[in-house]
């Protein structure tokens, strides 16, 4: 009776695992099936086809804007500050005394130089008297001559400090805040204020050394500022006659026209470069482009087909990217669904006009 049951039992045991083993044997050959059928079912994709255009290259760069004149007013002499002769944030002039620094000492200096330069004026003439009568030798009179030469040059020397006590604008501009007040002991390190000449503004900028040989003196650019939609126009006068060796770029420098005073030193500015125009221009939407490791690829549609294409890209715009190689005009580029594609995916591909 046990041998009975232990020969049911085996033969549900054997059965159940018969059972088990088609039920995976199937589940397999229909994945297989699906994978198989799957591979070669074409995806839907968008595409463009690639056509040839004029192209107006712009290089976006950073920039800053200059006065076209700036400097730190101070005084060359040490002294009291007698009198101020400018109001802070006002328009001056070129020449214009801006403020007086209290001379009495270097004029009575002045004086007891004037009076040995005339002591030794007469002892200069005298000697040279008594040379053409040869009472005295030439090296005498020599002697004589460098006295009066040396006390002529002391009264020079104090005369051009008395006359630096009158500190004056070296050029026509607005000046800004001033850091003293009538009664200051001012000394040359000290700011009095700065003086800016923003009626015209230089703008400076570096562009690529690869695009060096495409600017031209004299050549026009636009830019912008921050908080503000409107463009201003600047003209290429100078340039940096060596590239920058650690950053690899050519530095520029344009001026423009500020008479409307908006336009602020030491503002951002964004600054759009001209380029020379390319006629036969090969551009792809910039969702086409896949970065690799050894550069950037794209995706075109051949024979039905996904094949992989190596590029090398120029200028990139908002939502273009200029091609310099890899393709060529009737090209249809995929531009959905690159992430997913392999070569030779079959695709169906939807053109956008």
């Amino acid at each position: 009776m046990k041998l009975k049951y232990l020969f049911y039992t085996l033969l549900l045991i054997g059965f159940g695992f018969f059972i088990v083993y088609r039920i995976s044997a199937n589940k397999a050959k229909s994945e297989l099936s699906n994978d198989k059928s799957g591979k070669d079912k074409p995806m839907n994709v968008s595409g463009v086809v690639v056509k040839s255009q004029v192209f107006d290259t712009n290089l976006s760069l950073s920039g800053s804007l200059e006065a076209n004149e700036q400097v730190e007013i101070r005084s060359e002499v040490s002294g009291i500050v007698e009198q101020i002769y400018f109001n802070e944030g006002s328009n001056v002039a070129k020449g214009q005394v801006l403020f007086k620094v209290n001379d009495i000492e270097l004029r009575a200096q002045l004086g007891q130089a004037k009076t040995k330069e005339n002591l030794a004026s007469e002892n200069e003439r005298r000697a040279k008297l008594l040379l053409q009568k040869e009472a005295i030798s030439q090296e005498e009179y020599e002697i004589a001559r460098a006295d009066f030469k040396s006390a002529q040059a002391q009264s020079q020397l104090i005369k051009a400090q008395i006359s630096k006590t009158a500190v004056k604008a070296p050029f026509s501009g607005k000046i800004g805040l001033r850091s003293i007040s009538p009664g200051t002991y001012i000394t040359p390190s000290l700011l009095v204020a700065k003086l800016v000449n923003s009626s015209k503004l230089k703008i400076t900028f570096s562009i690529p050394e690869k695009y060096a040989n495409q600017v031209q003196l004299n050549s026009n650019l636009t830019f912008k500022v921050a908080g503000s939609d409107e463009s201003y126009t600047a003209k290429i006068y100078a340039l940096e006659p060596e590239i920058e060796v650690n950053t690899r770029t050519l530095q520029v420098r344009a001026i423009a026209e500020n008479k409307s005073g908006k336009l602020f030193p030491g503002t951002f500015a964004d600054v759009i470069f001209p380029l020379e125009k390319i006629k036969d221009a090969l551009l792809i939407p910039t969702e086409a482009i896949i970065p690799v490791q050894n550069g950037k690829k794209v995706f075109i549609s051949k024979a039905g087909k996904a094949q992989e294409i190596m590029v090398e890209t120029g200028t990139r715009t908002a939502t273009s990217v200029l091609i310099l190689s890899g393709l060529k005009v009737g090209d249809t580029i995929l531009t959905s669904g690159i992430m997913s594609l392999k070569n030779d995916t079959p695709v169906i591909v939807k053109i956008k006009l």
